[in-house]
């Protein structure tokens, strides 16, 4: 608007011309704010007579519009301030207490002659354009703050940070408890006794609702609540009176209701491709304007925008569920019983980012145990699956015997393939670990895990540091191994990220649980969720204990024999007496066959040092071992074959039987089952 004299004055000639043009309310007013002239335009003084209007004050007249904040707007502008342009001020509708009115005020100052000083105000009634930008500023803040995530309770929450204190009072928000769950959404009406869970509540007054946040609900019948919920339509109750038909079906909230002084609520179903979610509730209890259509109209977008994400949620938790279910299928249930380690392991799936993590423990020969974590990049069911591939591959390279370098290196190849086959990149850390409980020693190798934590049987820290190789599946798979002595007694901690990300000096934490060498390993892992994790994290989390013990010199025997063929005889003798030593006499007979088998082999096909090694665990084990590398062939040979029989006979006759290899050499091992095994 254009201004005349310094300061912003408005010129006489500017203003005959708005008097003559505006369509909207204008009034001329003196230094004490009387009106003194005024234009038909102002719809609070039309069909009054001019002696009705001259004369009195602005703030009685003015489109019907009390308020003190015009009155001094119009004071500071005849004291010589900045003019005020539309300025909006909300208020009550004079004619209807029970509507919000908002009008647009400007405020010139103007000299219409020497040593006078009028003022201006120009009031428009925008209400009904107000209440439109409103509507567009709740719908954009609701695009831009609903469904940034995929959990079913922060989405409602949102909905609730967008609507309280500027379109309710108060709201509720009920999804149906199995989509919160993740399962499949039901075709059709939602039954009245089918339970819902509160997902949230907000309320100006910031009082707790009868119902708390995660509790189960039902809504009696009939209520404006099981209508929507079974024909998937919105409700408008615009003003709530005491004696509606609905409320004597459900008397407490019905009592709720008055107490809290609702007076106008509305009822939306939350429905996304024809199936029907849940139901959100607003309501008004403070702000005295009524629901109405448009405010219908509002909710049932704020709705829609709502059940889409919850949606995307309830897809989002189903997928986690299946694929939590198929990690834990593919997890071993509880490790095995070994004489080399007491273990305890521990998975808690992770909230968002859960599938890829893996535990075991791998019964070995010689009575060693394989002791194994990892993580598979990525969530979901397709690093569920890629973890079940790589840790069936993990176990099989296991058995056979391979040092923990040259399984990681293996490992890294298959790992590989599986980004060629998927098409999609596979890579995942891993940490493998074989103890040996005749040795004491620990051999460990890392694929870009974290090394493990570890205490001595008094408690005492342990350095276990392997080189840190590259993750499996980047095709750099050089790895190099650490051996360490393990007393009786010591303490190893393997983990995956998900245990420690959240924690400051988790190592330290574990460090000091492990310290504690009476404690049950189960106690000790529960000790570590409640230390290390506070609250579900997002991703898995695995820990996986194992107490070391060695195998007493009374199990174990070993000789070092001879290259010649006439030993054979008194390598079947020494075992025929250990046998006896341990009461498995029972055994003697094919024990004798398989010692004797092996070390004719041993001898014809190997060179020395030739070892014979019997170890008493829960199965009998016979081990011979020379320093050649070539590795055994079983044939099946026919029956006119007067040779090539042994080791079929040795296969025949134990449990298990297969071929590790050494830094010098190979042993071919069989097992044998014991009555206590």
């Amino acid at each position: 608007m254009p201004s005349g004299s310094a300061g912003g004055d408005l010129s006489a000639t500017v203003l005959e011309t708005l008097f003559t043009q505006a369509p909207m309310g204008l009034y001329v007013f003196d230094d004490q704010l009387r009106i003194v002239r005024y234009n038909t335009a102002a719809r609070g003084v039309r069909g009054l007579p001019s002696d009705q209007v001259c004369g009195r004050r602005l703030d009685e007249i003015a489109e019907g519009f009390h308020d003190p904040e015009l009155i001094a707007l119009a004071r500071q502008v005849l004291a010589g301030q900045a003019p005020v342009q539309d300025r909006l001020i909300r208020g009550r509708h004079p004619g209807d207490p029970d509507r919000e009115m908002v009008i647009s005020v400007s405020v010139f100052r103007v000299r219409p002659g020497e040593g006078h000083v009028l003022g201006v105000a120009v009031v428009q009634d925008v209400t009904a354009r107000q209440h439109a930008a409103d509507r567009l500023d709740i719908l954009h803040d609701a695009h831009r703050t609903i469904g940034t995530n995929l959990d079913v309770r922060a989405t409602a929450e949102a909905l609730a940070d967008v609507v309280v204190h500027r379109f309710a009072d108060a709201i509720t928000v009920d999804v149906l408890d199995d989509a919160v769950r993740g399962a499949a959404l039901p075709a059709g009406p939602v039954d009245a006794d089918v339970p819902l869970r509160r997902v949230a509540f907000r309320s100006v007054t910031d009082r707790a609702g009868r119902i708390p946040p995660g509790g189960l609900t039902t809504f009696p019948f009939p209520t404006p609540f099981t209508q929507s919920l079974h024909d998937a339509s919105p409700r408008l109750v615009a003003r709530l009176r005491a004696d509606e038909p609905w409320l004597a079906a459900d008397p407490e909230r019905a009592r709720r209701l008055t107490d809290a002084g609702v007076h106008s609520l509305l009822v939306v179903p939350l429905v996304v491709r024809g199936s029907i979610l849940g139901v959100v509730g607003c309501y008004r209890h403070r702000d005295p304007r009524p629901y109405d259509d448009e405010d219908l109209s509002l909710a049932e977008q704020l709705a829609q925008r709502t059940a889409l994400s919850i949606d995307n949620a309830r897809s989002y938790a189903r997928e986690r569920t299946v694929a939590t279910a198929l990690q834990r299928h593919l997890l071993p249930r509880t490790p095995p019983r070994l004489t080399a380690v007491d273990a305890a392991c521990l998975h808690l799936p992770g909230t968002e980012r859960g599938g890829g993590d893996w535990y075991d423990v791998i019964p070995l020969s010689g009575s060693r145990v394989a002791l194994t974590v990892g993580d598979v990049t990525g969530s979901g069911i397709e690093a569920a699956a890629a973890m079940g591939q790589v840790r069936t591959a993990l176990t099989t390279l296991a058995v056979r015997d391979l040092a923990p370098e040259e399984l990681l290196s293996c490992l890294d190849g298959v790992t590989g393939s599986l980004t060629r086959d998927t098409g999609e990149p596979v890579t995942a850390s891993c940490l493998y670990a074989v103890f040996d409980p005749v040795t004491r020693t620990c051999t460990v190798a890392s694929a870009g895990h974290a090394a493990p934590v570890a205490v001595g049987p008094l408690g005492e820290p342990l350095s276990v540091d392997p080189p840190a190789g590259p993750p499996l599946g980047t095709g750099c798979g050089r790895y190099e191994a650490l051996r360490v002595e393990l007393p009786d007694g010591s303490l190893l901690a393997l983990y995956t990220h998900g245990l420690v990300r959240s924690a400051p000096d988790a190592r330290g934490t574990l460090l000091r649980l492990l310290g504690q060498p009476d404690r049950a390993l189960r106690r000790i892992a529960d000790d570590a969720v409640y230390s290390l994790l506070r609250g579900q994290g997002e991703d898995d989390a695995v820990l996986l204990l194992a107490r070391t013990r060695g195998l007493d010199e009374d199990r174990l025997a070993e000789w070092t024999l001879p290259e010649d063929p006439a030993v054979v005889g008194t390598a079947r003798r020494l075992a025929e007496h250990q046998l006896a030593a341990w009461h498995l006499e029972g055994l003697a007979f094919p024990t004798e066959l398989i010692v004797s088998e092996l070390v004719t082999n041993a001898i014809r096909y190997g060179s020395p040092p030739i070892r014979l090694r019997m170890i008493r665990d829960r199965g009998l084990l016979c081990e011979v071992s020379d320093g050649s590398s070539t590795a055994p062939h079983l044939r099946h040979a026919h029956a006119t074959d007067e040779g090539g029989r042994g080791l079929e006979i040795v296969a025949q006759l134990a449990d298990r039987w297969g071929t590790r290899f050494g830094r010098r050499g190979k042993t071919i091992w069989c097992e044998q089952r014991t009555d206590d095994t």
